[in-house]
């Protein structure tokens, strides 16, 4: 007969901690300390529920948290029993990108994404895609926007595109550019078209996590560029030339993820004149132009997308689930990527494109663009103001965009400090995520529309403090 556990669990609703992160953190001790054996059953949700007097929902999260981390199997009939050993379950899954990109999407999600990488709420263009969403279901060619439609993206918003481009002194043949499903898939159709297994990419050292696993899912062979302030270290960037022979290079210009910083003109000249002279492509990720200036310097302006390829997206400055992203590039590199898209998804999704066309036609898309900058502009002084009062250093203060780059007074444990910020509620985002190799850093980015909450502030001054 199997034995039931019946564990002593205090909870206590007055705690920073939500009462779900209070209830996982108890049962995971009891399981460290051999207080839960392995294969012992718990109570079941009901019965867990009267025992620490909260309701069954909480209990239900709880044993789901558990389940998702390795602790707990869920076997007769919804039965809960203890997974692992009390040696095995010290051996927590590590934190990298993936764990930071399915911890922040998932149901029971951390309640502050301090280090997630896209708008909260209150930011995100609401009202202008319900009104175009309406404007759509009134139109008349509803039905084709609902067909497959072309596989280069919806004509028009292509057209917008270059306009928009074109302000920003980057001009792009309308063939040059194909709308994709979100920036994410840019990216992958860009390296299938211009790498083959085995291939050296370079990449900005620290950057885009999300980038790493798409890389190795290709067999591709990341080498790190140190950022700088300025951009890229070009010393480092003729070394990696002469010594990796890299196919491509996949850099952000404007507003970098996770830094915050953006590059300057002699950066970009430098950087561009050696990739010409190495006969190595630019991709620039370039997903936060919009919410820059349009003097800003990038390479795509530069090279006026001769050996550039530009990637966009709407989804970071409209909602990150409206999922419409773009490349603009020469048209006979356009020609070769439509090809993988076309193989991999035919066409893109015609009615979230048609949608940011109503938006950017109806001349909401600029309105929003401005007070968007201007609201994340303030956000900055305030989360930079509070990170400095609790004790931590700026590696800059950026113009706007969504990102800070800060760290600890000390060297910490950043892996230990984020499992103990998701203990209670809050997703931390470590440096080491952002970096090819997920060697050490100090660092951590912040998201300043997440981040505007007293409990997040606390805990970083108390663990700067030392608990």
């Amino acid at each position: 007969m199997v034995k039931i556990a019946s564990p002593s669990i205090a909870l206590d609703p007055g705690l920073p901690a939500s009462l779900i992160s209070q209830l996982v953190a108890a049962i995971t001790e009891q399981i460290h300390t051999g207080t839960l054996l392995t294969q012992e059953r718990l109570p079941s949700i009901r019965r867990m529920a009267m025992l620490c007097n909260v309701s069954p929902i909480t209990v239900a999260n709880a044993y789901t948290r558990l389940v998702s981390a390795g602790l707990l199997d869920v076997r007769d009939r919804g039965g809960y029993y203890v997974k692992t050993s009390p040696l095995l379950a010290t051996q927590r899954p590590p934190i990298d990108s993936l764990w930071l990109l399915q911890h922040a999407y998932e149901d029971n999600a951390p309640i502050i994404k301090a280090g997630c990488g896209w708008l909260a709420q209150p930011y995100i263009f609401a009202n202008a895609v319900k009104q175009g969403l309406k404007a759509l279901e009134q139109s008349p060619h509803l039905a084709s926007m609902l067909d497959y439609g072309s596989p280069y993206g919806l004509t028009e918003l292509r057209r917008a595109i270059r306009r928009l481009l074109a302000k920003r002194d980057i001009p792009c043949a309308e063939d040059g550019i194909i709308l994709t499903h979100g920036a994410s898939q840019a990216l992958e159709l860009v390296l299938r078209t211009l790498t083959q297994p085995d291939d050296t990419v370079l990449v900005d050292d620290p950057g885009y996590c999300n980038l790493y696993p798409l890389l190795q899912s290709l067999g591709l062979n990341a080498v790190g560029i140190a950022r700088t302030h300025a951009g890229p270290s070009p010393e480092l960037f003729e070394r990696a030339l002469k010594t990796h022979q890299p196919k491509l290079f996949i850099t952000t210009s404007i507003l970098h993820n996770p830094t915050g910083s953006c590059v300057t003109t002699d950066n970009v000249a430098a950087i561009h004149a050696l990739a010409i002279k190495h006969g190595v492509a630019i991709i620039e990720d370039n997903i936060f132009l919009d919410l820059a200036p349009e003097s800003q310097p990038c390479h795509a302006r530069h090279d006026k997308l001769q050996n550039v390829i530009h990637i966009g997206s709407f989804s970071k400055t409209i909602a990150p689930g409206l999922r419409v992203g773009y490349l603009a590039c020469a048209p006979d590199v356009g020609k070769r990527i439509l090809r993988y898209k076309m193989a991999a998804s035919l066409t893109s999704a015609g009615l979230n494109e048609a949608t940011v066309l109503h938006i950017i036609k109806t001349g909401q898309y600029g309105h929003h663009l401005t007070d968007l900058r201007e609201r994340l502009f303030q956000a900055q002084k305030t989360v930079c103001q509070s990170l400095v009062t609790v004790g931590m250093t700026l590696s800059l203060r950026p113009m706007g965009g969504l990102f800070v780059w800060a760290r600890f007074r000390k060297d910490v444990t950043t892996h230990a400090i984020a499992e103990r910020a998701a203990a209670e509620d809050i997703l931390l985002a470590p440096g080491s995520l952002f970096r090819p190799e997920r060697s050490e850093s100090q660092w951590f980015r912040f998201n300043v529309t997440h981040s505007n909450h007293d409990r997040l502030y606390t805990f970083l001054e108390k663990e700067n403090k030392g608990r």
